[in-house]
């Protein structure tokens, strides 16, 4: 439970200790994380950091940013789990200005009950323009005093300025703290997990617009209360051609880390009548030749196999024999779905890799890792890294840049993944550094790097 820890962490102004081009699903938007159709300026120096953006905790401006789109004339879109006018999170979009540098502008500042609060997963677009995600907490539920989260549509209004909507408010009972963001499919549902609720240990949901207005949720799989097919799903779903969802869920299963289990990769299938069958393709093992805690999604290529990383595992040094993380791969044999670890993080080289893994244009992964590196810092300032496949299948791993803490840099990248531009680019954000004021250890920054 990771990143409900992390969010705790941020909602209290404090930085959590070090410790997440998806291909788009079937019916998802071009314009989605990954994605950026143009590059916004020309790159600057190889295997460098610009900091475009520095969150301030000024009551106006949020802080703690955990997300990061694009459109297509190059503008960023992301969430803040703090600050606003209430302090309760925002949705910002970032702009390239004609004479350099970038401007933001605070689309939303969320507000007390009814409205949603604390925005984490990442934000989509439809086709129209509108913006859709998830608040983990706020809206009318009163369970823990701190509501049970919500699904938003920002919509761009003709006079300027946006307009927010609350298309569907948790209750616990049909699923409570949604921390991962939505997809779409072709038919314009959406569809997206939380991490508890359900009278189980969390669900997968989808939310169907309504002919007379609104929208409507089925609980598509509700985890079970004894974990064995994984619980406390932490990640977005995604789909395959065929309209099977695929997610992991950090904890459950038949491992045996811990009570809570290793963690799974499951698929969910739509069957006949309406009902989705649920299927565990994988459960991890503690040890040295498995990873285990996948708190980040997933990323899937043309042949259908699935990519994604474990937050400790694989055995190289970190937390004793446990280790630093994994990326890990499964592809579907023979009928059956068989686990290749690609890369076992040694610390040096990252730390907890909890993020969402990109693919590029060419066929290579990237992620973060939320510690690590040669920072100087306990625990190391976290990394962005880059996989490459080799002519004979095997995956070589580098580190694209080490996050640090001289001048005014962020560190601990934030979990929801990386975007590019078509002269590979790289953009993401972090949750801590940075010259912003107010904040202990910084308010967070966005950041550009070139490889």
């Amino acid at each position: 439970m990771l990143l409900g820890l992390a969010i705790t962490l941020a909602l209290l102004g404090t930085r959590p200790a070090a410790t997440q081009g998806n291909s788009p699903p079937i019916g998802q938007p071009a314009l989605a994380p990954g994605k950026m159709l143009r590059a916004s300026r020309p790159a600057i120096l190889p295997s460098s950091e610009a900091v475009l953006y520095n969150f301030q905790a000024n009551g106006q401006d949020g802080y703690t940013p955990s997300s990061l789109i694009a459109d297509t004339d190059g503008n960023f879109y992301g969430t803040t789990l703090s600050g606003g006018t209430a302090g309760l999170g925002t949705v910002f979009e970032l702009s390239p200005q004609s004479g350099g540098g970038w401007a933001e502008a605070v689309l939303y500042s969320f507000q007390v009950s009814p409205d949603g609060n604390t925005p984490f997963g990442n934000l989509i677009f439809d086709k129209s323009g509108n913006l859709y995600g998830t608040t983990t907490l706020g809206g009318p539920c009163h369970f823990v005093n701190l509501g049970c989260g919500t699904v938003f549509e920002l919509s761009p209004q003709s006079g300027g300025g946006w307009s927010e909507s609350i298309l569907f408010n948790f209750t616990a009972r049909d699923g409570n703290y949604p921390v991962a963001g939505l997809v779409f499919d072709n038919a314009g549902n959406l569809f997206g997990t939380t991490e508890f609720g359900g009278i189980g240990n969390g669900i997968v949901f989808e939310l169907s617009p309504q002919s007379g207005g609104g929208w409507a949720e089925t609980v598509l799989h509700v985890f079970k209360n004894d974990g064995s097919d994984g619980f406390y799903p932490q990640s977005n779903v995604i789909f395959d051609t065929l309209g099977n969802l695929y997610g992991t869920t950090g904890d459950g299963g038949a491992g045996t880390c811990s009570p809570y289990g290793c963690g799974t990769v499951f698929e969910l299938s739509p069957q006949a009548g309406g009902t989705w069958a649920e299927t565990i393709l994988h459960s991890f093992q503690p040890g040295s030749q498995d990873g285990h805690g996948p708190y980040g999604g997933l990323a899937i290529d043309a042949t259908g196999s699935l990519y994604g990383s474990t937050a400790a595992g694989g055995g190289v040094g970190c937390l004793g024999d446990q280790g630093c993380g994994t990326v890990f791969e499964l592809a579907l044999q023979s009928g059956v779905w068989t686990e290749t670890l690609l890369h076992r993080f040694g610390g040096t080289d990252g730390e907890e890799p909890e993020g969402y893994l990109m693919f590029d244009t060419a066929g290579n992964l990237y992620g973060t890792t939320q510690g690590g590196g040669k920072c100087s810092l306990s625990g190391g300032c976290g990394t962005v890294f880059k996989l490459q496949q080799g002519s004979s299948g095997g995956w070589s791993t580098r580190v694209i840049y080490n996050f640090r803490l001289a001048g005014q840099n962020g560190v601990y990248p934030s979990l929801t993944g990386l975007a590019f531009d078509t002269a590979g680019n790289i953009y993401g954000t972090t949750g801590s550094g940075g010259s912003g004021s107010g904040c202990q250890d910084g308010c967070g920054t966005v950041y550009e790097i070139t490889p």
